[in-house]
This record gives C-alpha cells, sequence and structure tokens, in this order.
C-alpha cells in the first residue's frame, strides 16, 4: 500500500517541479527526496508540515496517507493473512463494539481502516505500546482473571460520554455537601439523570453504562484536570448494591483523589476500608447498633434517618438475620437495571 510519497510524486508531475528542486525548497538531500517519492522511508512530522506550506495540502491529508501505509506494513510484519487479522481486531472486541455504536468504522470492509478505527478509540500511537500503557494506567486490578482490555475499552467508551455533561468546579468540602443530597435523594425511585445532575452540581463526572458482555467490574475513579469521575457499570441490578459500590467509588475520591489524577482506579472488592466506607454511608453504625436494639421499630428507623428499606433488609440478610429467599427481603429490593 502506498503511502503519500506516490501523491507527492504525482503532484511534482503535474506542476513540473524537479526532485531537486523540491528537495532544496525543504532543505533535504535529493536522495532523501527519492526515498521519500519511492515509498521507501516514513516521512517525519516537520517534513509534512514543511511540505503543506510549500504545496498546500492539507496537512491532515498527508498524515493520514501516511499513517495508513504504517498500519498496513505494520499488519503485514505480523500477521500472515487476513483471518489472523480479523481475530487479532476481535480480540479488541471491535464487532461487539461496533454492534453498540460504541465505535464508528469509516470503512468496514478494509482492516487497514478498522485498524485506524480501533487505535484512534483507544487513542494510542499502535498496539505494541498499549498493554504496558494499560498496566501502567491501572492502579488496582480487580483480579488476575479479569478482563482489563474489555474494562479499558468501557472506560474509554465512558470519557466520550462525559463530554455532554456540564459540570461544576470541585472542591474537597462538596463531599459532604453531596453526601447530604444523596441521603434525600437515595429515598427516591431510581433515576439515573437525577443522580448524575447531583453529582455534576458538585463538581464530579458521573457516568452510568453498560459494559461489554460478561465484563465483571462495577465502577472505576480518575480524576480529569481537577474534576474527579466516576464510571458506574449496570452490573449490579438492585438499588442496594449500586449504591454500596457508589459509594465505594466516593471513598476513593476521598482517599485516592491525588493518585487517580494518573491512574485510573479499579474497583477493588478487597479494600475494607471503602468497604466500611460505603456501609457506613448507607447505614451509619449508630443507626445500626439502635435498629439491632429497637428490632421491632427498625423500619421506623430507616424513615426518620432517610435509609432506603432495601439497605435495611440487604443488610440483614448479608449478616444472616434474614434470609435472601425471605419475603421481607424480596418485597422490599428495589430492581433497577
Amino acid at each position: 500500500m502506498n503511502g503519500f510519497g506516490s501523491m507527492l510524486k504525482d503532484y511534482l508531475e503535474y506542476y513540473k517541479i524537479s526532485q531537486t528542486d523540491f528537495a532544496d525548497r525543504l532543505g533535504i538531500s535529493n536522495k532523501h527526496m527519492n526515498e521519500i517519492l519511492n515509498e521507501n522511508t516514513n516521512i517525519s512530522e516537520s517534513i509534512m508540515l514543511a511540505i503543506s506550506l510549500i504545496t498546500d495540502i492539507d496537512i491532515n491529508l498527508i498524515f493520514y496517507a501516511e499513517n495508513k501505509k504504517r498500519i498496513y506494513n505494520y499488519l503485514k510484519q505480523n500477521f500472515k493473512n487476513d483471518k489472523e487479522i480479523k481475530e487479532f481486531l476481535n480480540s479488541y472486541y471491535i464487532n461487539e463494539m461496533y454492534k453498540n455504536n460504541w465505535i464508528v468504522l469509516k470503512d468496514k470492509e478494509s482492516l487497514v481502516q478498522n485498524t485506524i478505527d480501533l487505535l484512534d478509540y483507544l487513542s494510542v500511537r499502535d498496539f505494541d505500546v498499549f498493554e504496558n500503557y494499560l498496566n501502567k494506567r491501572i492502579l488496582y486490578k480487580k483480579s488476575d482473571t479479569s478482563n482489563m482490555r474489555k474494562i479499558y475499552l468501557w472506560i474509554k467508551h465512558c470519557d466520550k460520554k462525559i463530554e455532554n455533561q456540564v459540570i461544576n468546579s470541585y472542591s474537597n468540602s462538596n463531599l459532604n455537601n453531596l453526601l447530604d443530597e444523596l441521603k434525600i435523594e437515595r429515598m427516591n425511585k431510581f433515576n439515573e439523570e437525577s443522580l448524575i445532575k447531583i453529582f455534576n452540581k458538585y463538581g464530579i463526572y458521573l457516568v452510568i453504562e453498560d459494559a461489554l458482555s460478561k465484563t465483571k467490574v462495577r465502577g472505576c475513579m480518575m480524576v480529569k484536570g481537577s474534576n474527579p469521575v466516576i464510571y458506574m457499570t449496570k452490573y449490579l441490578k438492585e438499588k442496594s448494591s449500586f449504591y454500596y459500590a457508589l459509594y465505594h467509588e466516593i471513598a476513593h475520591i476521598k482517599s485516592n483523589y491525588n493518585k487517580a489524577k494518573n491512574k485510573i482506579i479499579i474497583d477493588d472488592e478487597s479494600d475494607k476500608k471503602a468497604d466500611a466506607y460505603s456501609l457506613n454511608e448507607m447505614i451509619s453504625d449508630s443507626t445500626w447498633n439502635e435498629i439491632i436494639n429497637n428490632y421491632n421499630n427498625k423500619e421506623d428507623i430507616c424513615k426518620k434517618n432517610n435509609i432506603p428499606l432495601s439497605f435495611l433488609y440487604s443488610r440483614l440478610a448479608y449478616l444472616g438475620y434474614i434470609k435472601y429467599s425471605s419475603k421481607e427481603y424480596n418485597e422490599n429490593k428495589e430492581v433497577i437495571y
């Protein structure tokens, strides 16, 4: 596959410009010019810019042609045939992303273009650096069996979703106000849009979005600029479980804000401090003791403290006071997805 060199050769012939003359205009040797025209070398960004200035050819066209050639050569060197290339692209779940409208494929039949579109989606230079980047970017891994590639693809999808959110500035003091408002919001029927607006109001991006199939992740947290970001999946279908994971991510904002400026903190189920924080925000230790000591009045205590009954019966089932199969639990659980 030809890059920009053959296009430039046609340009010079059309305008009757000699190779030597054009090389002099670029400030390069005639040998280097010959290598460019015959596709025997990659064109540097500085030379691309110089060519664009001299000829008025759009630099984006030059870059696109050269990048397409680079990708073609990469695929040719690393794969035996089209079948292997398709299998490689599918290891990045490109077909599922396409079906979910996560990625735009400019030419579905072109493997080279599909590769370019995938790299654009990933926002990386090439696949050789992707895994190293992934390992450096993720602070906590959920488990050795987690598919971090799938998780990162979901994160990139969520990155697109926050572009439409109108967000206020963030400060540490915002968290207490957010937590107070959440105590009111959680008593209402679950409303995704309302929840997002509350978080945006206090300077935090929030996205709740389906992950790719069989992706076992609850959420993640990072910082963009100075604003914390929380991404939640719809993996947890019940309100109590969802809020438990959401408070877990808020705990990371409190304890890992600075680290999260350069890292993505994946929800870690072994984080005991975040677990304790979540439980306490859902039902504080003092309120829980009151509930246990006044068990017959437990629902009144919850209503007084803005605690959804689904939180109460979920905790009771978790601690073995009641069974998950019990009438109490099933009548009070709230399915949100």
